[in-house]
C-alpha cells in the first residue's frame, strides 16, 4: 500500500535537487544531515524508484524526479500561499466581508469606515448591499450577509443586535435664519415646510409626537424614505428636516447647515448579524470598528 507523502519530504527533495548535497539541504532546511537522508529514503518507499544519482561528489536527480520535479514546485508554491493567506487571516489582513446596509448609509457614512479598515488589509474584500430594513433582515435570517446596519429592528430569534442610538439635528440651508438659534425646538418649526421619514416609520411617530407636545403643527411637505434624501432637499431650500447627524454632516461642505434638535429625539440603528453564523475574525474587527465610529455622534443617555 503507498504510503502518504509529507511535505516535508518534499521540501527535502527540492532541497537536495536545488543544492547538489544533503549538507547544504539540511542547511537551508535548518536540519540535521541525518534527518534530511531519512526524509529521502522514505520518500524513495513511497514513490517507488531512485530520487538520484552520484557523480563527481554531486546528487544529480534522476530522470524520474525530473520529470516530477515541476509537479512538487506547485505543491509546495501553493502550501506557501496556504500560509501565507492563513498567516494573514490570523493577524485580520485576508478574507470577504457581507455587509447589508440602509441605502443611506452605502454613500453617507460606511465609506470612510471602510477606506480606513481596508488601508493595511490589502488581502480583504467587501460586497456592501444596501436595501430596505426589511430585506436586511430577511438576509441576516437566512444567514447571507455577516453584518447589517438597519433601523425599526423589532428582534428575531434568528439575529443578533446591538441598538445605538444616535444624535439628531434640524438641517437647512446655509444662511437660513434658524443659524441664529443654538437649538432648535418645534417652535422654531412653526410655519415650516417639514421634510421627513414615511408616516409609517418609527422616527416619523415619535418626531410627530414631540410636536404633539409642544402643540406645534407639522407642517409636513415632503415625505422620504431616506435622511440623505432630506439634507439633499434642504440644501436647496425646498424645506427643512430633522435627520441623524451621522447624515448632516456629510453635507456640511454642500451648502447645508443644522443645529441641536431638543428635545432629545435620537435615531436608533441596530446593528444586526445572524446568531447561527460565526463571523469570521476580520468580520468582528470590522464590526467593532463601525460601532466605534457612531461613538461621536451617539445621544448621550441613549447608547444600550
Amino acid at each position: 500500500m503507498r504510503q502518504t507523502l509529507r511535505i516535508r519530504q518534499l521540501e527535502a527533495l527540492m532541497a537536495v535537487t536545488t543544492n547538489g548535497s544533503v549538507t547544504a539541504a539540511a542547511s537551508d532546511l535548518g536540519v540535521s544531515q541525518p534527518a534530511v537522508s531519512r526524509l529521502l529514503s522514505d520518500l524513495e518507499k513511497s514513490l517507488g524508484f531512485q530520487l538520484f544519482d552520484r557523480r563527481e561528489g554531486q546528487l544529480v536527480p534522476t530522470q524520474e524526479v525530473r520529470y516530477l520535479q515541476p509537479s512538487v514546485e506547485r505543491v509546495l508554491e501553493l502550501m506557501s500561499q496556504i500560509a501565507d493567506v492563513s498567516q494573514d487571516i490570523t493577524q485580520r489582513k485576508a478574507g470577504h466581508i457581507r455587509v447589508a446596509c440602509l441605502p443611506g448609509f452605502a454613500t453617507s457614512h460606511l465609506p470612510d469606515v471602510v477606506a480606513r479598515f481596508l488601508k493595511n488589509r490589502p488581502g480583504v474584500t467587501m460586497t456592501i448591499e444596501p436595501d430596505r430594513p426589511e430585506r436586511i433582515l430577511e438576509w441576516m435570517i437566512g444567514e447571507q450577509y455577516d453584518f447589517g446596519i438597519t433601523d425599526g429592528f423589532v428582534g428575531h430569534p434568528a439575529v443578533e443586535s446591538r441598538n445605538i442610538d444616535v444624535r439628531t439635528v434640524c438641517v437647512f440651508p446655509a444662511g437660513h435664519a434658524l443659524e441664529a438659534t443654538t437649538d432648535v425646538t418645534p417652535e422654531d418649526l412653526a410655519g415650516e415646510k417639514i421634510i421627513h421619514t414615511r408616516r409609517d416609520s418609527d422616527f416619523f411617530g415619535r418626531l410627530s409626537k414631540v410636536f404633539q407636545n409642544a402643540k406645534v403643527d407639522l407642517n409636513s411637505h415632503i415625505e422620504v424614505r431616506q435622511f440623505t434624501t432630506a439634507c439633499e432637499m434642504a440644501v436647496k431650500g425646498i424645506g427643512v428636516s430633522v435627520v441623524s447627524e451621522l447624515d448632516a454632516v456629510r453635507y456640511a461642505e454642500h451648502g447645508l447647515s443644522y443645529r441641536p434638535f431638543k428635545p432629545i429625539l435620537p435615531h436608533t440603528l441596530s446593528l444586526v448579524r445572524p446568531v447561527l453564523k460565526q463571523p469570521s475574525l476580520v468580520a468582528l474587527e470590522f464590526i467593532e470598528l463601525f460601532r466605534e465610529s457612531l461613538q461621536p455622534f451617539v445621544a448621550l443617555g441613549f447608547d444600550d
